[in-house]
Formats: C-alpha cells, structure tokens, sequence
C-alpha cells in the first residue's frame, strides 16, 4: 500500500457508504415493498404442512373436548334434578304431600284441581323444565325404588335409558 493513495481510499470508502445509507433510508412517500413476480406467496408445500398440523390438533383435540361435553350435560343434570328436588320438598311442606304421578311437575307451575294450600308458582315459566338433552323428566310417585318419596330421573341422551342407566334423585 502506499501512503499517498490512503487518504482518497478513506474518502472513496465513506462516499460510497454514505451513498448506500442515502438509498437505504426510510422515505415516506415511497411505495410499499413488493416481492418481485413469482416470489410472493407461499409454496404448496408449506401450506400442505399447516393443513397437516391443523388436521392433527383437530383429530386430538375433538375427542377430548366432545367426551368433556358430555360429561357436563350429565352434570348439569344431576344438578337440575337436585333443584326440582328441593323445589318439590317446598310444594309439600305447603301441600302436605308431593303431586302425584297423574299431576306431574306440571303442578310446580299450575294449581293442581281441588288444591287449596297451593303457594305457587314454584318455578319460573309456563313450562315444565327439560333435561339437557331436551328430554322431559320422569316423575313417579309412589316411587318404584326403594327409600325415596317419589323417582324424578332424566333419561339421558338416548332419551330411553330405563332403570340404573337413568339420572336419578
């Protein structure tokens, strides 16, 4: 190297880095970036790979979150038939005894024939409540199990579960 060139290879070197910096800064009224042709996008393959991930989160996801589902209608109703429950020990205190099988839980709504303590409506609406699965409860009295006043179960989600496999009081 020689010592005369030095100073104008400095000056040479900071004139072109401060043309590049010149080009690099951010001006804004400059269009928006835009890939050149045929390079915007994304390949096949990756978009085959996401549909392949999503496909799998999906295929273990579900299972888990349908087997949750069910098991909280299942509980809601355990949990509904303890309301009515209660709500039936409160129209016997005032009646004297629970309706009986003829008169249904229809009598928590509707004033039964010839009653004459009735104190209700003991649930809200015109109707007598659904199971979850949108199936009505049965009522019994007499109960046909042993130690219970009278059978209020919900028949599951088949709607014709008989016997142990029906949600009991």
């Amino acid at each position: 190297m020689h010592y005369g060139t030095e100073p104008m290879l400095k000056t040479s070197v900071m004139r072109r880095l401060s043309d590049t910096i010149r080009r690099l800064r951010w001006r804004p009224d400059a269009p928006p970036y835009r890939p050149p042709a045929g390079q915007a996008g994304f390949t096949i393959l990756e978009i085959l790979v996401v549909i392949t991930i999503i496909g799998l989160l999906i295929g273990l996801v579900a299972p888990a979150a349908l087997r949750q589902l069910s098991g909280a209608r299942s509980s809601v109703a355990k949990q509904s038939i303890e309301r009515l429950t209660t709500v039936l020990d409160l129209y016997s205190l005032d009646m004297g005894s629970y309706p009986t099988t003829e008169q249904g839980l229809a009598a928590l709504i509707k004033k039964p024939a010839g009653a004459t303590r009735w104190n209700g409506p003991y649930l809200k609406g015109d109707e007598v409540p659904l199971d979850p699965w949108s199936n009505p409860y049965v009522y019994r009295r007499p109960a046909e199990r042993q130690g219970k006043d009278y059978d209020l179960c919900s028949t599951g989600p088949s709607g014709t579960a008989t016997g142990s496999d029906m949600i009991c009081n």
